[in-house]
């Protein structure tokens, strides 16, 4: 019998193609060390701090991280939609400003005056969003009392003390995904849009002036960082707006979105942040209308936290030229004392993770294919264990994987071909 038994399990084995020694062990992890913070292109925040201690002027700082180009004043009285909340099934407006108006219509009305609202929503309401199939059902909750409004697929909401709405400066917050922030300035946009994989959901828009009433809410860098850190900050922070703005997508209602995707805007707390929030709208104030040009045009002016001690160029992070972002040295990067979190950095990344940037089943081994001058992971390679494989760029395997940065090396995994780069900075 156990001879037996034997034979029919060597002729299982034969019929798959295995051998009792061929399985391959799935690793529960995977280590990664690096340094810096993001993807490297353009401005190094932390350069640009260290810079500005060594008494540095923002433009001496921009004209370093950005080549070939000229810090000229354009136009910046443009109107920003600003995404502030996306993909949400619902929200919540209020204002505790004393005799605070919040007035709701329906339809995206832009500049007029003319329209009557739906209703006017006192101090101590607040004013309620949900989606309902291809529509957004809005209420108001007062006390215990709720008043549901006709649904719409688009609503503007104003409160007063905006250019929008006289009467006094009110503070509106909203709430969704269990966070709340507050604004001061513009007007709101509720709409309803179709997510390709969830259905419709609700985007939520801040039409605010780029000039003033935007970059007073940028928050990219600490307000008590030295002025000319911040003031390079603001140029940089114009510049990336003025390239974006007009430029439509549908997936947010929006021109940019309000998150690091493309810059964080945080409202009205970053303008009043105590002891500090002055020193960052003054630095919006003392460069107004700066930006950084090529021909005349505003660039896609690209910055990130910090780097592995040089900077990327746009080509090898994500395959498109832009003659402005070169290789330079960012060797505060790579000082503890001024970038203590990410001068250096170490990581394991889960099975599940690293299986899911590469779309695999499973990943058994990483290869690291080759570098870019900067020291960034050029390409990277997974192999699953039924042998197929997959490469990606080190930028997107960043992304996908949330590590800090793509200038990483594998722990204890030999590279498949060593970097070899073909110039230095």
């Amino acid at each position: 019998m156990r001879m037996f038994k034997a034979f029919i399990l060597g002729l299982v084995i034969s019929l798959i193609g295995l051998t009792p020694t061929s399985a391959v062990e799935v690793p529960v992890s995977f280590e990664i060390r690096g340094a810096g913070y993001g993807h490297g292109v353009g401005l190094s925040q932390i350069g640009a701090r260290a810079k500005a201690l060594a008494g540095e002027s923002a433009t001496a700082i921009l004209t370093y991280y950005y080549k070939d180009v000229a810090i000229e004043p354009l136009d910046d009285t443009k109107i920003l939609r600003v995404n502030i909340g996306n993909l949400l099934t619902s929200a919540r407006m209020a204002s505790s400003t004393p005799n605070a108006e919040i007035q709701i219509f329906e339809g995206e009305i832009g500049d007029a005056q003319d329209r009557t609202p739906l209703v006017t929503i006192p101090v101590k309401s607040s004013l309620n969003f949900t989606i309902l199939g291809s529509t957004i059902v809005p209420s108001v909750t007062t006390g215990k009392k709720i008043s549901s409004l006709a649904r719409s697929r688009v609503f503007t909401v104003r409160w007063s003390g905006t250019r929008y709405l006289a009467g006094v400066d009110a503070v509106i917050s909203l709430t969704h995904s269990s966070k709340t922030a507050r604004y001061r300035y513009g007007q709101m946009q509720v709409r309803a849009i179709k997510s390709p994989t969830l259905g419709y959901r609700i985007a939520i828009t801040n039409s605010v002036r780029l000039a003033d009433e935007y970059l007073w809410g940028i928050s990219e860098v600490p307000s008590s960082w030295p002025t000319a850190a911040l003031e390079a900050q603001a140029i940089a922070s114009r510049t990336y707006a003025l390239n974006k703005a007009g430029i439509y997508r549908t997936a947010c209602d929006c021109d940019l979105y309000g998150e690091i995707s493309d810059q964080k805007f945080l409202g009205f707390a970053k303008e009043v942040e105590k002891r500090w929030g002055i020193l960052w709208k003054a630095a919006v104030i003392n460069t107004a209308g700066l930006a950084i040009t090529q021909l005349g045009k505003p660039i896609s002016a690209y910055f990130g936290s910090s780097t592995g001690g040089i900077t990327e160029r746009a080509v090898d992070a994500w395959g498109g030229e832009k003659s402005f972002t070169q290789n330079v040295q960012d060797l505060a990067s790579l000082d503890p004392v001024i970038n203590p979190n990410f001068y250096t950095w170490n990581r394991f990344i889960t099975q599940a993770s690293v299986a899911m940037a590469f779309a695999l089943p499973d990943v058994v081994s990483l290869e690291v294919l080759g570098k870019s001058v900067s020291g960034t992971v050029a390409m990277i390679r997974a192999t699953a264990s039924d042998g197929k494989q997959v490469t990606l760029r080190g930028e997107t395997f960043r992304s996908r994987t949330r590590i800090p940065s793509a200038y990483f090396d594998l722990v204890s995994v030999q590279n498949a071909i060593e970097p070899t780069p073909s110039a230095t900075p």
